[in-house]
C-alpha cells in the first residue's frame, strides 16, 4: 500500500490495484451502528420490525420519537442512521424507491428553476426530469459532465440542482467529482446529488467528493438480494435535511418496515458482496475484451476506458455492472441474451445473481431516440451485472453465448 496526494493536501492510501485503499472500519459501521441492542427492551441483537402504524403518547402531542408510520417507524430510523454512517453523512432518509428519492429532490424546486442533468442517466430518472419535471415548468439541461468546460457553461442564474451519475447507466462515463462540485459551489444555493447506485457506500463515497446529497436505489448493490424496491439519500447539511425529511414525510413516499429490515440485513454483508462483484466483473471484463465478438468493453477498471485514472482516484474499485459493444446489431445481441444460460435476460441490476440486458429497448426505450443516437445507445450495446456466481461458469457462459452469435 502506498500513499499519493490529493487535491486538499491529505494523503490517500493506494490499493494493489491501483484504486484507493479501502480504510479500515466499513464492515464493522454496516454491522454495528444503529444496532445496539440496549435501545429494545428485549435486548435484541437483531433489530425488531416495528409494523405498527401508530404510537401510544403521553399526552396530547408528547409522544416518544414516534408517532405516526409515515412521518417515523423505530425500523425504518435504525437503517437510516446505518446508512448515513457509511457514507460518512450526519442525516440519512429512505424513500419507497430510488425514483421516489428523485422525486423528492425534484419537489425542492419551483417552477422557473432549472436542473443541470447529465447526459447519460438512468431511462427513469431521463424520463422523470423530461416528462415530468418539465411539464412543472423546471428546467433542464443535460451535459456531458465528463467535459468540465460544458459543466460550467450550463449553470444559469436560476440553476438550483445538478444531478450526477457516476459512473453513468449505461456507458459507464466517470465524471470528476470533486471538480464538477467546485464550479457547482461558486454559485450559491446549488446542491449537488451524486447518484451513487452503480457503486455503493462501499466503493465510492461521494459526500467526501464535495457532493451536498449521495442518492441510491437501494434495491440494486446495498440490499443486493434483488427482493426489495427502495431508495435513500445522505447528506451532512442540517437545512438540506430537514426540508428532505419534510417532504418525504408530506408526499408520503415512504418505505415498508419489512423492507427496511431486509436492506438492513443486507448492509451486514454489503462489503464481502462487493468485493466478490469487483473480482468477478475485472475478470468477465477482461474476457470480453480479448474475445473476436466484442468491439468495445466498457468498465472502468480497464486501463483501456477513457476515464481509468480518475476511476481510480476517487473510488474504491468498481462493481459488477458494465457494458459492452457485440458486433452487428439487433440480431446478434439478441441471438447472444437469447442464448445464455447461467445469466439471465432482465432489467436492473447488483444483486447475487448475474443479468444481463439491452438499454436500447429494455432500461433506456424512454430514452428519446436522438439522445440514444447521439451517445451510442446502440442495439449493439449490451448491459451486464455480473453476480457472485463462480466466475469461470460465467465465462463459460459468455464464451457459449458469443459462440451462437
Amino acid at each position: 500500500m502506498s500513499a499519493d496526494k490529493v487535491t486538499n493536501g491529505s494523503e490517500r492510501a493506494i490499493g494493489d490495484d491501483g484504486f484507493r485503499a479501502q480504510p479500515k472500519g466499513f464492515a464493522t459501521k454496516a454491522i454495528h451502528v444503529a444496532q445496539d441492542p440496549e435501545q429494545w427492551k428485549s435486548m435484541a441483537v437483531v433489530p425488531p420490525i416495528s409494523m405498527s402504524t401508530t404510537f401510544k403518547q403521553h399526552g396530547p402531542a408528547q409522544h416518544a420519537g414516534f408517532e405516526y408510520g409515515r412521518s417515523g417507524n423505530p425500523t425504518r430510523d435504525v437503517l437510516e442512521r446505518c446508512l448515513a454512517s457509511l457514507d460518512n453523512g450526519k442525516y440519512g432518509l429512505t424513500f419507497s424507491s430510488g425514483l421516489g428519492v428523485t422525486t423528492t429532490i425534484i419537489t425542492m424546486l419551483s417552477a422557473g428553476d432549472h436542473i443541470v442533468a447529465g447526459d447519460d442517466l438512468y431511462g427513469g430518472t431521463n424520463r422523470l426530469l423530461r416528462q415530468v419535471a418539465m411539464k412543472m415548468n423546471i428546467a433542464v439541461d443535460f451535459v456531458d459532465t465528463t467535459d468540465l468546460a460544458k459543466v460550467e457553461a450550463a449553470i444559469k442564474p436560476n440553476t438550483k440542482l445538478f444531478w450526477l451519475e457516476t459512473p453513468t447507466n449505461p456507458l459507464l462515463k466517470v465524471a470528476d467529482i470533486e471538480a464538477v462540485c467546485k464550479i457547482a459551489h461558486k454559485f450559491p444555493g446549488v446542491v449537488v446529488v451524486v447518484d451513487n447506485t452503480f457503486l455503493s457506500a462501499y466503493l465510492q463515497r461521494p459526500l467526501d467528493l464535495g457532493a451536498d446529497v449521495v442518492m441510491y436505489s437501494l434495491t440494486k448493490y446495498m440490499n443486493g438480494h434483488s427482493d426489495v424496491i427502495m431508495g435513500a439519500a445522505v447528506m451532512n447539511d442540517e437545512a438540506l435535511y430537514e426540508r428532505l425529511k419534510f417532504l418525504q414525510n408530506a408526499a408520503g413516499i415512504v418505505p415498508s418496515p419489512f423492507d427496511c429490515y431486509l436492506v438492513n440485513r443486507s448492509l451486514k454483508t454489503l462489503a464481502l458482496r462487493m468485493e466478490r462483484h469487483k473480482s468477478n466483473s475485472l475478470a468477465v471484463a477482461k474476457f470480453l475484451e480479448a474475445h473476436s465478438k466484442v468491439e468495445r468493453v466498457l468498465h472502468p477498471g480497464l486501463p483501456s476506458h477513457p476515464q481509468h485514472e480518475l476511476a481510480k482516484k476517487q473510488t474504491y474499485g468498481h462493481s459488477g455492472i458494465m457494458s459492452f459493444y457485440i458486433k452487428g446489431g439487433l440480431d446478434e445481441s439478441s441471438a447472444f441474451l437469447k442464448a445464455l444460460q447461467v445469466f439471465t435476460l432482465a432489467e436492473s441490476l447488483g444483486g447475487y445473481e448475474s443479468l444481463a440486458e439491452l438499454p436500447s429497448v429494455m432500461t433506456h426505450a424512454s430514452v428519446p431516440a436522438e439522445q440514444r443516437a447521439q451517445l451510442g445507445i446502440t442495439d449493439g450495446l449490451v448491459r451486464i451485472s455480473v453476480g457472485l456466481e463462480d466466475v469461470d461458469d460465467l465465462i463459460v457462459d459468455l464464451k457459449q453465448a458469443l459462440e451462437k452469435v
